[in-house]
């Protein structure tokens, strides 16, 4: 049978990323990974959700398999709130909203702003994830490049001024998916000043902020909107489990009131078991005691990683901004044009490495960057890993 003509016209185009391709070609235990976004498994607290769990079966079983409340468990709402108030990320008239995971927070906050033909501006390169979901609702993609101290806010302007039905802008400033850089304060104002201006919304993705490990917090664009126009996404994943899918969103509650509405109708609600399981995490443990393992390890390993780069990768053919947190180190090859064949080579030598064009507006287009991930390796095999793509580069550069 013939499906093509089945899909619908704005999947057609769709492309899986390739990341999750590679995945597929990693079955071989060999293969180092570079290329994934995944917190460490050994921070995992395993044994005390194993607990957790089974102690809310016993004692509270209706509750934890029953429906629950689209917006999310009051107490579960308490805890996020506490998290997105540590970040500066809620205001008087401010909603909140708890996802099965920030991604699905994003795709809902787009499905209630997004008609066709509309313009969203996004980071270029920016997470894949997101991109993928905004293209879902047939909208426009605009990129504004992104610095080594986050977008460019002159760029970002002439994209506002050449650009009619802009809804929002997309940003991760805070360790960026996939450059790892931070935008600055100065940047960040400027930022709302100008969605202010061009009378657009921001959506403020913030997956990492949790996870500096050198240098000075930065204010989140959440915490310095006096106008309602931002809508912030945070998520327990890279602090807690990203199996246990669970985030949130704050933002207005006119906006939050649709946003509910398209939740109800896609899942919901989200799980009540890993909520509650979430909530006694919390009542339990300190979770800025955890959040600080993550941080020292995280920064433990990127400096590992910076380490092996220096000494394996060939003089003055490899640039990077080395990052002050998150999981990622963007690299670029000014030289050559394609980075493509490095990464095919790199998947023979057994090590896995992800190509700039994932990240790109048009994927399409070639890309001589690539981004790495520290987080998820054993340092061991971080310094492995580096060797092999060290070995490939000083062969292909």
């Amino acid at each position: 049978m013939e499906y093509e003509n089945f899909f619908a016209d704005r999947v057609k185009p769709m492309k899986g990323s390739a990341i999750r391709e590679m995945f597929k070609r990693m079955a071989d235990p060999e293969i180092i990974s570079l290329a994934g976004g995944n917190p460490a498994s050994e921070l995992f607290p395993g044994d005390e959700l194993s607990k957790i769990a089974g102690k809310i079966l016993m004692t509270s079983p209706t509750l934890a398999l029953q429906y629950g409340t689209t917006d999310g468990y009051p107490k579960m709402k308490e805890c996020a709130k506490q998290r997105a108030q540590k970040a500066g990320a809620v205001s008087e008239g401010d909603e909140i909203i708890i996802m099965t995971g920030a991604n699905q927070g994003i795709d809902l906050t787009a499905k209630a702003l997004l008609n066709k033909g509309d313009k969203v501006i996004v980071e270029s390169p920016s997470f894949i994830g997101s991109l993928n979901a905004f293209r879902t609702y047939e909208c426009e993609l605009v990129g504004v490049e992104v610095e080594s101290d986050g977008m460019n806010i002159d760029k970002l302007e002439e994209a506002l001024k050449a650009n009619e039905g802009v809804k929002f802008i997309y940003t991760i400033p805070t360790f960026q998916n996939p450059t790892g850089s931070t935008m600055t304060l100065e940047k960040r104002k400027r930022l709302l000043e100008l969605a202010k201006k061009y009378d657009v919304m921001v959506l403020e993705d913030n997956p990492y902020g949790d996870l500096r490990f050198s240098g000075e917090d930065v204010p989140t664009l959440k915490s310095l909107d006096t106008d309602g126009r931002v809508i912030y996404a945070g998520s327990f994943s890279k602090i807690l489990s990203p199996g246990m899918r669970l985030g949130y969103i704050v933002g207005a509650a006119p906006v939050l009131e649709k946003i509910e509405i398209l939740k109800q109708v896609n899942d919901v609600h989200t799980p009540m078991l890993t909520q509650l399981m979430c909530v006694e995490f919390m009542k339990k443990y300190n979770i800025d005691d955890y959040i600080e393992k993550n941080r020292q390890l995280y920064g433990k390993k990127c400096r590992v990683m910076l380490d092996a780069m220096e000494k394996y990768f060939p003089k003055g053919k490899v640039e990077c901004t080395p990052p002050e947190g998150g999981i990622f180190i963007w690299c670029k090859c000014p030289t050559i044009d394609n980075i493509a064949p490095v990464v095919e080579r790199c998947l023979e030598k057994k090590v896995a490495i992800v190509p700039g064009s994932n990240f790109a507006v048009d994927m399409s287009a070639p890309s001589n960057m690539f981004r790495l991930n520290f987080s998820s390796a054993t340092p061991e095999k971080l310094e492995e890993g580096v060797k092999r793509l060290g070995e490939v580069l000083c062969e292909l550069l």
